[in-house]
């Protein structure tokens, strides 16, 4: 390839719409002939390729078989493009790319979501700087270990890594941050760059590894939980996984009949995450009395996990046919940098 050449993938969302001149409405996007609409992208002087959902999806109705679609559209295509733009709604981005960072193991490539607040054909946007940045990381290519080969969201001049982010605010054009880790990248008149964030450059070839089990829940604790309330979870016999999200560092209630639902979900064989309910901080298990007896309890301590990137990566891990102690440990390591490892905290 003579010059760079990026895919551009668009799922749906409110970025790909535009204002009709005649009649005012709002109609979709053509972002098979991008360059047309938006001449500007001619200056890249790169080979820029969009393909489109068969049927444009709301971000609030992405699923499994939508990041499939994805993974494979970028697998398809991967020997002819230096790097891949997903454009998503932002409600679910962070679900979607830290499933993406998952499935896409080899990943010598950038891949990198983003989206808008408002529609790219609305006056006031904020769709055309996050596109035309989006595609200029995506075209980026460093040297060894300077290169960005991960899952990335381009958001509001910041680039995340995929799996630490979260949607925070439903109106500012900066909706989506990372908690608990840095911004990779700061666009401003320059695009500063954190390269000893980066993730390290894969060594083997890419393998889109896309099976996830769905049998999984969500338990946010409360004051005043009723114990049938729980167990319409905890006793559901197709339940393989659990993400429980707890009281600050990682603290639940001590009353017996909570506790006995934990055993009986080790003895079950359900995997089970211990997430906070705080925007960021770490889990501590066992710091106080009141998460001391997790730890013999089987429940998986998920550092400073974010909840999209726990929920995926347990749907995922459980969907490699591996034992549940295997799940369960990898839960508790970093597989993308999706967490801080216990001895990075210490």
């Amino acid at each position: 390839m003579s010059s760079k050449a990026v895919l551009i993938i668009y799922t749906g969302g409110t970025i790909g719409m535009m204002e009709d001149p005649d009649t005012g409405s709002l109609i979709p996007f053509d972002f098979q002939h991008l360059a047309e609409q938006m001449p500007e992208l001619r200056r890249f002087g790169a080979k820029l390729k969009g393909v489109t959902f068969p049927k444009p999806i709301d971000s609030s109705d992405i699923n499994i078989s939508d990041w499939k679609q994805i993974a494979q559209l970028i697998e398809k295509n991967y020997a002819d493009f230096d790097g891949f733009v997903v454009l998503h709604g932002t409600d679910t981005m962070a679900y979607s790319a830290s499933a993406l960072s998952f499935m896409l193991e080899g990943l010598q490539k950038p891949v990198i979501f983003t989206g808008s607040q408002l529609p790219i054909g609305v006056l006031r946007t904020d769709g055309k700087e996050n596109l035309i940045t989006a595609i200029e990381l995506a075209a980026t290519s460093g040297q060894n270990r300077t290169a960005f080969t991960e899952v990335g969201v381009y958001f509001g001049s910041s680039l995340y890594r995929g799996n630490r982010t979260h949607k925070y605010s439903t109106e500012n054009f900066n909706a989506i941050n990372s908690p608990n880790f840095p911004a990779l990248a700061e666009a401003g008149i320059h695009i500063v760059f954190r390269y000893d964030l980066f993730w390290p450059q894969a060594e083997e070839s890419l393998h889109v590894r896309d099976q996830f089990n769905d049998r999984v829940s969500v338990l946010k604790l409360f004051p005043g939980m009723r114990p049938e309330m729980v167990q319409a979870i905890t006793r559901n016999p197709e339940l393989k996984g659990l993400i429980l999200e707890t009281f600050g560092s990682g603290n639940a209630p001590r009353s017996e009949w909570f506790l006995k639902e934990m055993k009986y979900l080790q003895d079950s064989g359900v995997v089970v995450i211990n997430v906070s309910q705080c925007s960021t901080g770490f889990i501590d298990q066992g710091k106080y009395e009141t998460s001391a007896a997790f730890d013999s309890l089987g429940i998986v301590a998920g550092s400073d996990l974010t909840f999209e990137a726990a929920l995926v990566k347990l749907m995922w891990l459980l969907g490699q046919g591996i034992e549940v102690s295997e799940v369960r440990r990898k839960m508790g390591e970093s597989i993308r940098g999706e967490l801080t490892s216990y001895d990075e905290l210490v």
